[in-house]
Parts: C-alpha cells; sequence; structure tokens
C-alpha cells in the first residue's frame, strides 16, 4: 500500500499497486465524499479480510458498476437517445458506452440527420415474378369462420 492510501480517510484514490491497470492519461484524483459510518466500518472489515485497503475496494467496486452500466442496454439506449437529440457530445458518449459503440452512434446519427432520397419505385421490375394477388377490401371476407 502506498503512503497516499495508507492515510486516506474516505478517499477515491487508486494505489500504486494498480497503476498498470490506468493508462498514462489516468492520472489518480482524489476525490473526497460523504458516506454512512456503517458502509465505512463494513468496508474496512472487508478490506482487513482480504488484506487490502479501502480504497483499492472502493476503486474496483467503481470500475465493476461503470462497466457493467455501461454493457446493459437501457443504459446504452439512454445514452443514444440523449445524443440524437444533441444533449450529449460525441467525446461523453465515447466515454460512457466506448469507442466503438460511439463510432456506431455516430455514424446511425448521420444517417439519421441525412435526407431521404427521393427515389420512385422501379416500374420495369415484377417483384412478383408475375404471381401477384389483388385483395377486394370492399367486400365481407368468406374467408371468416362464423359462429
Amino acid at each position: 500500500m502506498c503512503k497516499l492510501c495508507a492515510s486516506a480517510e474516505i478517499v477515491f484514490l487508486p494505489c500504486a499497486k494498480y497503476a498498470h491497470e490506468m493508462s498514462s492519461s489516468d492520472d489518480p484524483r482524489r476525490v473526497h465524499f460523504q458516506s454512512p459510518e456503517y458502509l465505512v466500518e463494513r468496508l474496512d472489515a472487508i478490506a482487513d479480510l482480504f488484506d487490502t485497503d479501502r480504497t483499492d475496494l472502493l476503486v474496483n467496486a467503481i470500475r465493476e458498476y461503470i462497466e457493467e452500466t455501461a454493457e446493459s442496454q437501457s443504459f446504452q439506449e439512454l445514452v443514444a437517445t440523449k445524443y440524437y437529440d444533441n444533449q450529449l457530445d460525441f467525446e461523453t458518449v465515447k466515454q460512457l458506452v466506448g469507442a466503438e459503440t460511439a463510432q456506431r452512434l455516430r455514424l446511425l446519427k448521420s444517417d439519421l440527420e441525412d435526407e431521404p432520397f427521393d427515389l420512385a419505385a422501379p416500374d420495369d421490375i415484377d417483384i412478383y415474378d408475375g404471381d401477384n394477388n389483388t385483395i377486394d377490401t370492399e367486400s365481407p371476407s368468406t374467408d371468416i369462420d362464423e359462429r
């Protein structure tokens, strides 16, 4: 455990032994927050049980929560809706759902924003191969079983 983690009180700061999991742009950031005392006591008991510290447990719990949330269908739909409504920018979407999904949403948004092609239906192609049936919608159907 690093000195910063050892002296931390309910602080979110990745310990040096987790630095390998972060990219070079993920500088540790100190975050202070309030928590009910019983949660801190339980967290400390779990940390003692696993011979680690609370910061490591918090970082892992937050990472797992974010990954699980980002993979949920309802979360991705919410992000897509807000992105299509211009409530989220592309960089935020990329942080929330990952680069691949964000790029797919960007392409779909671009398609949605394009004007539809003004194309007439082809008249030189018989898509039914001459085997089309017409239905008289004016007369009652005789196929319905009357009871």
